[in-house]
């Protein structure tokens, strides 16, 4: 299993650092201050010109209108291409489809296609009466909608309620034949997880982009919590890194951005282009992993290259 003990320097990445592609996800905020605090990332994280940034979709669909009302400023306000979070659950394929509709007719060309948590306190997924049953059903369905760019989800540690880790791949072939565009993997820290992940996609005669979700951890005890829920690994390297920072914020953003950057510069040394950054809604530890990849605001490359 690869993980970072690497012999260090790098070598060379075979893929140009200005060849780099870079995404980035928040969440739809609850309160004003949450709001500022989205929007002062999301002007942080523009001048690096990502190819898309990507707006998520509560639990039972409960934040629709505010994911809808964000991913619709963020088009409206700024150069970003915005994609809007689209699921299965609790509604039927007619109000789905609706929603899908006021995207289009809002600009919104990009949807991330996923089936879906359940609401909390329930007893886990269950298929919405005259709803999409899964994602592979609402990749289908938003195809016939219109012409969306789609991407769904990948799990290299495969999904906690999956079958098999061969049925978990045949879905995401499913769901790439039926229209699909890329795939957005769950976040990892080991890198052979993801190619060790990637090679099993190839070898099932999928051709399409596998982009590595990124997580910067800063809070290292929240992270553990969340990540037995889906299914991730927390490897021990990563525990003994964050060990005896619980009170020190500081500390652990700097380890958190270097963890991130190490994992990424490794992926890049492999030939991975291609960067999808959960940003929990803070721009700094993302932006600081960018620049360490080479992504720059273009006012600074332009101001480089005499343009």
């Amino acid at each position: 299993m690869t993980d970072l003990n690497y012999k260090h320097p790098l070598p060379a990445p075979p893929v140009a650092q200005d060849a780099l592609k870079v995404s980035f996800e928040f969440f739809p905020p609850k309160t004003e201050a949450m709001a500022e605090t989205l929007w002062q990332s999301v002007e942080r994280l523009e001048p690096l010109a990502p190819r898309f940034v990507s707006v998520t979709y509560g639990a039972g669909g409960t934040t629709r209108e505010r994911t809808h009302n964000t991913v619709a400023r963020i088009n409206a306000e700024t150069s970003l291409s915005a994609a809007a979070h689209l699921t299965c659950v609790g509604a039927t394929r007619d109000e789905v489809n609706r929603v899908a509709e006021q995207y289009w007719e809002a600009g919104i060309r990009h949807i991330v296609a996923l089936r879906g948590d359940a609401p909390d306190n329930s007893d886990g997924y269950t298929p919405h009466p005259g709803g999409y049953d899964y994602a592979v059903d609402l990749v289908k369905g938003l195809r016939e909608v219109a012409d969306f760019e789609i991407s769904v989800a990948a799990y290299p540690e495969v999904h906690p309620t999956a079958a098999s880790a061969s049925d978990d791949l045949d879905n995401l072939k499913r769901k790439l034949d039926v229209g699909a565009t890329r795939a957005i993997t769950q976040y990892f820290f080991d890198v052979g997880v993801y190619l060790e992940f990637l090679e099993r996609v190839r070898k099932a005669g999928i051709d399409v982009e596998i982009v590595p979700g990124i997580l910067p951890v800063t809070n290292f005890a929240q992270v553990v919590k969340f990540s037995k829920m889906c299914g991730t690994n927390v490897p021990d390297w990563m525990a003994r890194l964050f060990e005896g920072l619980d009170g020190d914020p500081d500390t652990r953003r700097l380890v958190a951005a270097t963890a991130a950057a190490e994992q990424c510069r490794l992926l890049q040394s492999e030939g991975i282009d291609a960067f999808h950054f959960y940003t929990l809604n803070r721009a700094d530890l993302s932006f600081a992993i960018c620049h360490v990849l080479g992504v720059r605001p273009n006012t600074e490359n332009s101001q480089e290259t005499g343009i």
